[in-house]
């Protein structure tokens, strides 16, 4: 039985309009199902449920009726990416229709009180929860960064979950809101060489498979893993599994003996060679180079812009990121030194969630695992996966280095 506070009950009765009181009863449900007792106030929310490929007509009609009904957040709330760069798809090749239709789901947000920030990495544009704040968030990888790395407390929220919570500021306390199920349920010790972001992405899809939705803890990683490693590990396992939480000893903000469960399992990692395979394919010509999944930021720009040494690229090559982020590589040069070489840096959008075949685009080089294990399935694209040495080598020559 859910104890609801007075404002709570109000809320479920209807008194803050009929948006609100729908947007609650998705939160008692989601608690009772899950054997809540309560419910937390919310710091802020992220929401997924964007591009219009993925919404269709019938996610936007969902949003303008609840935008109808006066619902409108409460808490701070930023958006995932959409299916394209809000300001430049016409130079990115995207069609008219696709344009108008995607503007209409960002007004229905907007008409919602949602920030349209459109990126999947929210802790990069000022959405950035305190280690123990409870949050609900949406967007897989997203979750993963704001638990393992930020030590804030979400599941991993629907899209319409998540409105709702930002309606309501409120979730149910249940999950890995909880102490209880925050402690690792598998222990990986890692006995190979893990160097470069693919390194990291490839140790995560292994992972993954093997956690599910299960809670990892990491040891023999060291103790210098960079943020950018956590990310591209957290989001690979969050693909290939479920993972919403890990820890890695001496770096993550709960790792500790005291956070392993008595009934853990235990996984060797002494190869990476499988995930490689898996996620790469045998395919040698290259339509587009695409960094930024998750969003890229300054530092993968910056990595990008060095290994392109002045260098011009014979392959389209993309940087995804956040707009405020691009911003910020405007003012420093490296959107220009991008661009110098022949290559964009692209805002807004996901390739995973956008209209690729349409675009033209049949194979792609990246080094996200994320997108080397969702492209061939959400866009019907072929991938190679490997470096971000190799895939900007694959940009300058126009083919995929062996």
């Amino acid at each position: 039985m859910i104890r609801l506070s007075s404002e709570e009950q109000a809320y479920l009765s209807g008194a803050f309009g009929p948006g609100a009181q729908q947007a609650m009863e998705i939160i008692v449900a989601l608690g009772r199902i899950y054997s809540a007792e309560r419910l937390v106030p919310v710091g802020s929310v992220q929401v997924a449920g964007v591009s219009y490929r993925n919404l269709g007509e019938a996610g936007l009609d969902f949003l303008r009726r609840w935008a109808a009904q006066g619902a409108q957040v409460r808490v701070p709330t930023t958006l995932n990416p959409a299916g394209m760069d809000l300001t430049a798809w016409r130079e990115l090749g995207f069609s008219e229709e696709f344009a108008r239709r995607q503007q209409e789901v960002i007004a229905a947000y907007r008409r919602l009180g949602v920030r349209t920030t459109c990126t999947c990495t929210p802790y990069l544009a000022g959405n950035r929860p305190g280690l123990g704040e409870h949050v609900a968030w949406a967007e897989s990888s997203a979750v993963s960064y704001a638990n393992a790395v930020l030590g804030a407390r979400t599941n991993r929220e629907g899209g319409p979950s998540a409105l709702a919570a930002a309606i309501t500021g409120r979730t149910a306390a249940y999950g890995l809101h909880r102490d209880e199920n925050r402690r690792a349920t598998l222990v990986v010790e890692v006995r190979c060489p893990v160097r470069s972001q693919a390194d990291f992405g490839a140790l995560g899809y292994l992972v993954g498979q093997a956690a599910r939705n299960g809670v990892p803890y990491f040891v023999g990683l060291g103790d210098e893993v960079s943020a950018v490693s956590l990310k591209a590990i957290g989001a690979a396992m969050a693909a290939s599994g479920a993972v919403a939480l890990y820890h890695v000893a001496g770096v993550t903000p709960e790792a500790g003996r005291h956070i392993i469960a008595p009934d853990h399992r235990t996984m060797v990692v002494d190869d990476l060679r499988p995930a490689y395979r898996a996620l790469d394919s045998a395919t040698r010509s290259i339509d587009l180079v695409w960094f930024g999944c998750p969003h890229a930021g300054l530092e993968e720009i910056e990595e990008v812009v060095r290994l392109l040494d002045g260098r011009r690229v014979r392959t389209p090559l993309w940087i995804t990121t956040a707009r405020e982020v691009r911003r910020r590589a405007v003012e420093e040069g490296l959107v220009a030194a991008i661009e110098a070489a022949g290559g964009r840096v692209v805002s807004d959008m996901c390739a995973v969630v956008a209209p690729m075949r349409e675009l033209g685009f049949r194979t792609l080089a990246t080094p996200s695992a994320k997108g080397a294990f969702y492209l061939p399935s959400h866009a019907g694209v072929q991938v190679r996966y490997g470096d971000v040495r190799r895939c900007v080598e694959a940009a300058v020559r126009g083919s995929w280095p062996e």
